[in-house]
């Protein structure tokens, strides 16, 4: 039986030297979480599986400062690095993985160019690729009938959609065709962000969790909503995803990732330890 990954989400914005770990609520609102480096020699050490640097400034004046965010946390944990934000080119994917990430994550500029996906995949191998996948429920079935229709908890119906440039920009693409495309061009992995849960402690999407997680043949890691380890237990129960992604509830204090994976344990869910 293969292991669920608990991965905790490193929201870096570079406005302070160094760099700072930051969480907000539907990407907004953000408030200070600590260093980044910091962050992940304590996730390191509590068992965590892998880590996620996502950085939100991403501008390109910034970017030597995240290559060297992400070397020196590369020399303080022996732990899986994914890294992403703003990454649009090859060469920013050779620089990163030079840095010491494993895997590179890729959002707008694979929607605004999906070859970049396959090109990348081909160039760096597929393990490597990472497209993240942020998307809102969107209520308006009628004049969108070729879309994937999904009922929801409360027995009304939607379809996901494809957002943008941090969530601000919606681009009419179905998140469900959209994942199923990427697969096609040669992601390995689908890193799943829901818009409407995005920091709200709810739980997760988990309609939309569960139905790429039965139709990719590629993992399936769900971000987005996680208030407490049982929203990862239904994550991974009920959404069946491969990896849960969480954020505000390890970086405040409020579990250790020992403390989520022996929860998860005890309820049958297979976890390295």
């Amino acid at each position: 039986m293969l292991t669920k990954r608990i991965i905790p989400c490193l929201d870096v914005t570079l406005d302070k030297e160094g760099g700072c770990v930051v969480k907000g609520i539907e990407f907004v609102r953000l408030r200070e979480a600590g260093d980044p480096v910091e962050l992940a020699k304590r996730y390191n050490e509590q068992g965590a599986d892998e880590l996620v640097f996502l950085d939100i400034t991403a501008s390109h004046e910034r970017r030597r400062t995240m290559i060297d965010v992400i070397e020196r946390t590369a020399d303080e944990v022996f732990i899986p690095l994914t890294v992403g934000g703003g990454i649009s080119s090859t060469e920013a994917i050779k620089n990163i993985l030079r840095a010491g990430a494993d895997k590179v994550s890729v959002n707008t500029a694979a929607v605004k160019n999906p070859d970049f996906v396959k090109e990348s995949s081909d160039i760096f191998g597929s393990q490597c690729i990472v497209t993240a996948i942020d998307c809102r429920r969107n209520f308006d079935i009628k004049d969108n009938r070729d879309k994937t229709i999904i009922e929801l908890e409360d027995e009304r119906s939607a379809w996901y959609e494809v957002v943008i440039y941090g969530g601000r920009t919606p681009t009419g693409l179905d998140a469900v065709q959209w994942a199923e495309k990427v697969e096609k061009l040669g992601s390995g992995e689908i890193l799943l962000t829901s818009m409407d849960r995005d920091g709200t402690k709810d739980g997760y999407d988990l309609p939309i969790t569960r139905l790429l997680s039965e139709t990719l043949d590629i993992p399936i890691i769900a971000s987005g909503g996680a208030g407490n380890i049982e929203h990862m237990y239904e994550a991974f129960t009920e959404g069946k995803a491969d990896a849960a992604l969480a954020a505000s509830i390890f970086h405040f204090g409020e579990y250790t990732i020992g403390e989520a994976k022996e929860y998860l344990m005890g309820r049958g869910v297979a976890v390295r330890i």
